[in-house]
C-alpha cells in the first residue's frame, strides 16, 4: 500500500471514532433550557438574591418631538400703501431691524397732491357754509328769509363738514397730518412707516415701481411672540396639557437647550394623524433662532400608576424578558414578561403578565439565569 493511502485511512478512522456535538444539537440544548432553578441556602446567601413584591408607582417618560419655529399670524405684518403710487426710495433689505415709526419707504404720486388740495378746499368751504348758515339763521329768526332757504344753508354746512371729515381720514390713512397742512406745505411724497418693532423678512418692490393698493411692499416680523410648533401623533396627544414645560434644541447644537411652555394644543389631526402643539419660548434668542428653523423637543410626561420592579429583577434571554418568581424553599420559576417604560433604575411591567402581589427576585436575577445555563450545560 502506498504511503499516502495509509495516511488517508488513518484520518478516516479518527473521524469515525469522534462524536462532537453538532451546532444543531447545541441549539437544541439552548432552546430546551428549563424554566426552573433551585439554590440551597448557602448559594442564596452568596448570590445576594433579594426577594420582594412589585410595586405600583407613577412613572414619567420623556416624549421626544420635533417641529419648527413658527410666527403667529398676528406677528406677521404685510405692509401695503392704501392709495398706490411710485416707490421713490427705500433702504430696506431682508433681515434688517426696524423700529416702530421708522420710515420704511417714500412714495410719490400726483394723487397725493390732489387729496391735499381737496382737503384745503373742503376746509375753506366748511368755513363759508358755516358763515352762511349763521346768517340765514339770523334772518330766519327775524322772518326775513324763508324756512326753506335756512334749511338749505344748514344742509350745505353739514355736507361740507362730512366731506372735510372724509378727506381728513384719507390724509391720515397715507400718513399726513391734516392739522398741519396748509397751502404752503403741499407735498407730492408721503412716508411709509413701520407699525412695529421687528425685522424685515421680505422685500417685494424696487425703486421706481408703481404699486397698487393691493400690492404688498414689505413683510415684517414681530419677534416678541415667536412660537415653537411641534407635531404630536394622536397616541401621545393625551399625555400633553397646556402649561407643561418643554425643552427644545437644534440638531446642530443639541447641548444648547431652550425652555418653552405649551400654550395651545390643536383639536384636529392632519393627514399624518398628528396634532399641532404651540409652545412659547421662555427666552427667545434672536441671534440663533429664526422662523422656519427645525427644532427637536423633549417633554416629560407622567403616566398613570404602573407595576414596576427594579431593573435588576429583569433578565433577557433569546430576545425575550423574564423575571424569577419565588416558589419557596429556594425554588424559582422563570416567567416571561413584557416591558414598558424604564426610569431611574425601575422597569415597568405591562399587565399582560399577572405578577402583581407575587414574590419574585428583585436583585441579581442574572445569577439565576447563569445557574440555569450552567445546569443545562
Amino acid at each position: 500500500m502506498k504511503p499516502y493511502s495509509i495516511v488517508a485511512l488513518a484520518f478516516l478512522l479518527a473521524s469515525c471514532g469522534s462524536n462532537p456535538e453538532t451546532p444543531a444539537a447545541a441549539d437544541t440544548a439552548e432552546t430546551s433550557l428549563s424554566t426552573e432553578v433551585s439554590l440551597d441556602p448557602q448559594q442564596l446567601k452568596n448570590a445576594g438574591i433579594v426577594l420582594g413584591k412589585p410595586e405600583q408607582k407613577p412613572l414619567s417618560a420623556i416624549l421626544k418631538l420635533n417641529g419648527d419655529i413658527d410666527v403667529p399670524p398676528q406677528n406677521m405684518i404685510s405692509i401695503s400703501f392704501p392709495l398706490g403710487g411710485y416707490l421713490k426710495s427705500t433702504k430696506l433689505l431682508p433681515g434688517m431691524a426696524v423700529r416702530k415709526g421708522e420710515v420704511l419707504a417714500i412714495m410719490e404720486d400726483a394723487q397725493f397732491i390732489q387729496i391735499q388740495q381737496d382737503y384745503l378746499m373742503a376746509r375753506a368751504n366748511v368755513a363759508l357754509a358755516e358763515s352762511e348758515y349763521q346768517r340765514q339763521q339770523l334772518l330766519n329768526s327775524d322772518k326775513a328769509s324763508s324756512d326753506k332757504i335756512f334749511q338749505q344753508a344748514k344742509n350745505n354746512w353739514e355736507v361740507q363738514k362730512i366731506t372735510l371729515r372724509a378727506l381728513e381720514e384719507k390724509l391720515r390713512l397715507i400718513g399726513l397730518d391734516p392739522a398741519g397742512l396748509t397751502e404752503a406745505n403741499l407735498s407730492r411724497t408721503v412716508s411709509v412707516r413701520s407699525p412695529i418693532n421687528g425685522y424685515v423678512s421680505k422685500v417685494h418692490v424696487n425703486i421706481g415701481k408703481y404699486t397698487a393698493p393691493t400690492d404688498v411692499l414689505f413683510e415684517l416680523v414681530n419677534p416678541e411672540d415667536i412660537h415653537l410648533n411641534l407635531k404630536v401623533f394622536e397616541k401621545d396627544v393625551a399625555n400633553l396639557a397646556v402649561g407643561q414645560k418643554v425643552v427644545a434644541y437644534t440638531a446642530d447644537q443639541p447641548d444648547q437647550k431652550y425652555q418653552a411652555e405649551i400654550l395651545l394644543i390643536s383639536k384636529n389631526l392632519d393627514e399624518n394623524r398628528a396634532a399641532e402643539v404651540h409652545c412659547h419660548f421662555s427666552k427667545y434668542d434672536h441671534t440663533k433662532l429664526f422662523p422656519g428653523m427645525f427644532m427637536n423637543a423633549e417633554v416629560a410626561v407622567v403616566t398613570e400608576k404602573a407595576l414596576v420592579v427594579p431593573e435588576g429583577a429583569v433578565v433577557r434571554w433569546q430576545n425575550e424578558h423574564f423575571v424569577f418568581l419565588d416558589k419557596g424553599n429556594g425554588q424559582f420559576d422563570m416567567t416571561p414578561v413584557e416591558l414598558g417604560i424604564a426610569e431611574k433604575g425601575e422597569q415597568q411591567i405591562l399587565p399582560k403578565t399577572d405578577i402583581s402581589g407575587k414574590d419574585l427576585v428583585l436583585q441579581n436575577a442574572y445569577t439565576l439565569l447563569m445557574k440555569m445555563k450552567n445546569s443545562a450545560e
